[in-house]
Parts: C-alpha cells; structure tokens; sequence
C-alpha cells in the first residue's frame, strides 16, 4: 500500500476508515478526488469484494477521471464509479417490467421532452403564446427532482399557471408510460419509487453495494439524496465527500443543507477535515477565509498552504467598464512579459453578458482566447438573430437576414410558405422580401416597413428596443422562466450597451455605420482553438478548475453578488461561496476589479465596490485606481451640453472631416459630407462634432 506514502495525516485517516458513516469535510483544492479513488483501492486491498463498492459523483468527466485514477491504484476493479444518472439507468435496466415498463423503452431529451408538452397543451387548448412550453418543462423537472406527490402539487401550485403546468406534467406522464419511453429526470425519480415501493428490492441492492461514496455531497438534491439515504440504511457504510462552501448550484434544486445535517442523519459518523491547500498560495487563502467566515451556516474550514505567502492580491479600482477592460490588457501584458503563458490566466464574471467588453478588448489587442460554458457573444444565437433584424431593416434585400428571422420568434410562417417565397423571388428576379404579397408573410413584412420608418426618428439604442418590442423576442423570452431564457434576455439586452458606446464614442446614429462596425468584430470573434490561450468564463464554470492568475471582475454590489440575491433567502450566502469559489481557483495571482460606473444591458451602472471586496482583511489586498467621489455625471457620454446647429453651418467631425449642416431636429443633426461619406446623422450633444 504504497500509495498511503503520499497521503497527508487527515487523507490518511479518512483513507483508512473502513465500516461506518464518514463524512470528509474537503477544502477547495485539498486532494479530495485523491481522497476517494485511494479509499477505493483501499477497501479493495482490504478484502471488501469491489463488485460492493458504489461511487457517484456527478459529471461524466468526473466520474471517468476517478476511474482511471483508481485503475492506476488496484488491478481487477468492479466497483461501479460513475454518475448518479448512470446508477439510475442500471437500476432501471434491471428492474424495468416491475417499473411498467417495455426491455426496449427509450429515454428521450429535453427536445423530446418539448414536444410532448406542446402537443399535451394543444390538446387541452392551451396558447403557447400564453404559457411557454420551456417554462411547462422546468415544472415539471422540479416536480420529479423535488418527488412532489400529488398532493404536494396541489398544495404548492397555486397561481393559474402553475395549477396549467401540473395539468400538463399529469397527462405529459400518462404519455411517456403509454409510448414505453423515460426523460432524464425519470433516471433518479424512478429507482426512488422503486425503492420506497419494494423492500425486497431495495434490499438486493444493499447487499450488492455494502459500501457507499459520494462526491460533491453540497450538491446533492432531493431525490439524488433519498437515494442515498435509502441504500446506505442497511449496512451504513456510507462515506461523503464535499464543501459547503463550495455549494452553488442553489438554482439547480441543489441542497447544501443535505452536507450540513449529515451528522444529523448519522450522529455515529466520523468526521475528518481536509485543509491542507495544494492548490494556492496562503495570501490566496487568507483572502478566501476571511470572506466565507461571514457566512452563517457552513463547516469550519480554515485552509492553509505550505506554497509560501506568494504575492497581495492586487485590487484595481477604476473608473469605467471600458477602462477596467483596458487595465486588465495592460495586466496580462505586464503577466506575459514576466514569463506567464496566456495558458495560465482567466476571466471570471458573473453573468454570461459581461463577457463581451473583455472579449472586444481582447481581440482588439491581438490577444487569443476561449470562452468556457457558453457561446462567444457575437456568435450566440439570440445576438445574431438581433443583428440579422438590424440588417433586414437596414437592407430589405438580405435574403440571408430575413431566412434566419421571418419566422424567429415562431410566427406561423412554415417551411412550405418560405419555400415558396423563394421559388417566386428566383422566377420574378426580386427579393424575397419584395415577393412577399399576403398571408402571416404580409403581417412580418409589414413590421418591418413600420420599424424602418419609426427608425428614422430613434437612436440605435432605441431601435434596438423598438426590434426587441415589435418581434416579439423580449416577450418570449419573458414568458419562458428559465434560466436560459434569462441569460439569453440579459445578452440581448447587453446588445444595447454596444449601441450606447458606439453611439457615445462616434456620435452616429447611422445603422448602415454601425451595422459595419459590429461585423468586423463578429467576423473577427470567428474562434480557431489554440494551444495557448487566455480563458474567459462565468464563477459557476469555474467549478472544479485552477489557473495560476485569474482576473475576478465586476466585482460591485449588484453584480457579484448578483443583484437577485437581495431578494432572495439565504442568496447572499450563496453568492459568498461563488466568491469563494473564484478566490480559490488561483494558484499564484488574484486580481479583484471593479467600476465606479460601466455600462450594462445599456444602462450605466453606478455600482458601490462589492461586499465582498470589504471582507478581505486589507492587509492580503494591494489597492490602486481612483479614490476621488463620483458625482453621478456619465463618464459615457462625450458632452452634456448640446450645440446650437442650424441649417448651412459648417462643422468638422473627428472621422468624416468638414461638412454641412443640412437638418436639425430636437436630438439629431445631419450632415452632409464629401462623396466618400454622404450624409450622416449624429446624436447633437456629440462632443466630436465641432462648428466650424
């Protein structure tokens, strides 16, 4: 048993506790993977048969590193290491006919799952422009991951669309049972039942895995949990590993408290402690502690390091969003040049939608990257949906831009009719959109003639609104409640901070400008994977990972913590651990950033220094930016003052040269300039602008 060599005092302990519940209370970055593939070899050369070992963790890739690492550790393993959907599928494979089911039933995805409900909902007469299906969907997954009974749902659902969706979730049952399929839910909702249903088979299970261990315990929720509890209740030899302080999929159903009450569920258990750090240096580690010993409820975890003190964490105060992008460059600039690869940085931020000041900043500097967890902004679906509408109003001509949106949101406009269209465009010679006579077409053409011709009287960011309004993409998204709608709402929104900047920045209001503008960085943002590139990713894809600098930014009081946390029960807590979590990621160099204002989802944004930035015991933090006080005056927006223009001034602008005065409303004036340019429409409190 060489491998106990390389275990510390507390691993070891933990390694060698055999019979009993046993919770491991492990660290970020405290050898906890280590901790359970060694335990499993462990119990293997302890003489416990390795068919009676069970370890689920949650992800597949999870679960396949800890089999290979235990592969490297013991010969001849037949312990079952995977997830707990996986475990859930081998139950139902073996117990299907007592589950009702068909040996050859089908699990269907969440598409699948879609379609079911929109067909239930038609044939109870329910509008899916009322109730969104996407929204029916997630009900229902919290009913089955919750294992709310019907008498539950009756109790809890109680507004009028909830009391539809339940409606929905009983006849979309009936239909999965009648078709012979399951959804993905089903994989842990049905061996549950099994269980609870069937002793007998309950007890061929406890005999078959005697010992029991779980990964990311924090993450457990209520029906991964039963199971748990309800095959570790014969022999209770069931052995935890997680961090409450780690938890953060509170939005998932996840339930911390499941970690917390262990001991509860197991007054018996032996507890060991993990807080030996391998990861970061002990400056890192003071800063973590010293923001989650605010939290309430948690485990005592105080981590220490022996990599040395390593350098303060490095705290830039700055003016605006654009300038703390700008610094950020400058920083892993000065990184590169003291022998860091951009291999070893990351991004961190809140919300899907900060990413896209970074991201230009980066690429106007040359800098390659690669965003984890999500799409690159400009390539995101909703985003070029939004840009497509942009190019039709722009240029009725654009075949391409009104096949991606005539029917985005779902209109009624089917494949057969566009079809049609473009067999009459190529016979006329027209654009489709010029081919358009009649029908749900008539009705799409017609709002977008009505939007060209209100665009005329708006800013960009005000058409932006105005497109987000009359096609209906803000409104269905609204209606879907579900965290991907509300990341693609908060990324269309985030569009019209590029309007606002574009505007502020050039003072023009042209479409046709800005259009051009916006698509020399989409094309540029076109990603080919590199070895050696800077990371950019939200603090939940963070989870699991560590870099040896990572840049925490935004760091302001209603955006990390979110400002939904406010609102919410224990969501301050929650947004602390997240926080944790982006501390303990770094290996060598934290930097913490945040704004005194910055524009967001097209607003500005003055936002106080985040709470958390003031749990830090200063003494870990090298502070530098402005201290003087914000006097709420936009850093944005290039002149407060407006010029008094009138027709046949003469006026120089910064790009277009001199030109002409031909117009002058109560918020534009246009000019006419050289051949080369035309005439351009400007915003007339745009500092660019000069007479003369």
């Amino acid at each position: 048993m060489e491998y106990l060599d390389s275990l510390n005092k507390e691993q070891k302990e933990a390694v060698m506790h055999i019979d009993g519940p046993c919770l491991v209370v492990a660290g970020a970055g405290s050898g906890k993977t280590k901790v359970l593939t060694t335990r499993i070899a462990y119990l293997i050369d302890k003489g416990i048969y390795s068919s009676h070992i069970l370890a689920i963790t949650f992800t597949n890739k999870a679960a396949k590193e800890m089999k290979e690492r235990v592969g490297k550790l013991t010969s001849n393993s037949y312990a079952f290491v995977g997830t707990f959907h996986s475990f859930g599928l081998r139950i139902i494979k073996e117990n299907y006919e007592v589950m009702g089911l068909k040996k050859n039933f089908t699990i269907i995805d969440s598409d699948d799952v879609l379609t079911i409900i929109k067909k239930v909902m038609k044939e109870k007469g329910m509008d899916i422009r009322e109730i969104s299906p996407s929204y029916i969907r997630n009900r229902i997954s919290f009913i089955k991951n919750e294992m709310l009974s019907e008498r539950d749902i009756a109790k809890y659902f109680l507004s009028d669309i909830e009391k539809k969706a339940a409606e929905v979730y009983f006849e979309y049952e009936k239909t999965l049972r009648k078709n012979n399929v399951i959804d993905f839910d089903d994989l842990l909702k049905l061996p549950v039942e099994l269980f609870q249903a069937h002793e007998d088979i309950l007890d061929l299970y406890q005999e078959k895995y005697q010992y029991i261990l779980v990964d990311e315990y924090q993450d457990t929720n209520e029906v991964q949990y039963k199971m748990i509890k309800l095959l570790a209740s014969k022999y209770r030899n069931i052995f935890v590993v997680g961090d409450q302080n780690q938890a953060i999929y509170g939005f998932r159903q996840a339930n911390y408290k499941n970690i917390l009450n262990f001991e509860k569920d197991y007054p018996d258990a032996e507890v060991y402690v993990l807080n030996q750090n391998y990861r970061s240096t002990t400056t890192i580690l003071n800063a973590a502690n010293s923001v989650i010993k605010n939290n309430v409820e948690r485990k005592e975890v105080n981590l220490f390091s022996e990599l040395g003190e390593g350098v303060k964490v490095k705290y830039l105060k700055c003016k605006t969003g654009l300038d703390e992008a700008n610094l950020i460059i400058k920083e892993i600039d000065n990184l590169l040049s003291l022998g860091y690869q951009k291999k070893d940085i990351a991004i961190f931020y809140r919300t899907n939608a900060q990413s896209r000041i970074y991201e230009e900043a980066l690429i106007k500097n040359g800098l390659p990257y690669k965003v984890v967890g999500s799409f690159y902004f400009y390539k995101r679906k909703e985003i070029k949906d939004l840009i497509s509408y942009l190019k039709l109003i722009a240029n009725t001509d654009d075949d391409v831009s009104l096949l991606r949106v005539i029917n985005e949101p779902k209109r009624g406009i089917g494949a057969k009719s566009i079809e049609g269209l473009s067999g009459k465009a190529r016979r006329e010679g027209t654009s489709i959109f010029e081919a358009i006579v009649g029908g749900k077409e008539q009705d799409f053409k017609n709002m977008i003639l009505d939007i060209q011709k209100e665009s005329e009287n708006l800013s960009l960011t005000e058409l932006i609104d105005l497109v987000l309004e009359k096609s209906k993409m803000k409104e269905e998204l609204e209606k879907v409640h579900t965290l991907e709608a509300d990341i693609r709402l908060e990324n269309l929104m985030e569009f019209r901070s590029i309007t606002e900047n574009y505007q502020n920045v050039t003072g023009s209001v042209n479409l046709q400008d800005f259009l051009e503008e916006v698509s020399l960085i989409a094309d540029i943002t076109e990603h080919k994977e590199e070895n050696d590139e800077i990371t950019l990713m939200t603090f939940h894809s963070a989870k699991g990972l560590e870099f040896k600098v990572v840049f925490m930014v935004g760091m302001e009081d209603g955006i990390m913590p979110h400002m939904n946390a406010f609102d919410e029960k224990n969501g301050i807590e929650e947004e602390r651990r997240l926080c944790y979590v982006g501390i303990t990621r770094a290996k060598e160099r934290l930097y913490l950033t945040n704004a005194k204002v910055r524009m967001l989802y097209g607003k500005e944004m003055f936002n106080v220094p985040s709470r958390f930035i003031g749990e830090i015991d200063p003494k870990y933090l090298e502070v530098s930016g402005e201290e003087e006080k914000i006097n709420k005056e936009s850093y944005y927006t290039e002149n407060s003052e407006e010029c008094d223009y009138k027709s046949g001034d003469v006026v120089t602008h910064l790009t277009y040269g001199r030109g002409v005065v031909i117009s002058v409303d109560d918020r534009f004036v246009s000019v006419a300039f050289n051949k080369q340019y035309g005439i351009r429409k400007f915003l007339k409190n745009y500092k660019g602008l000069k007479k003369g």
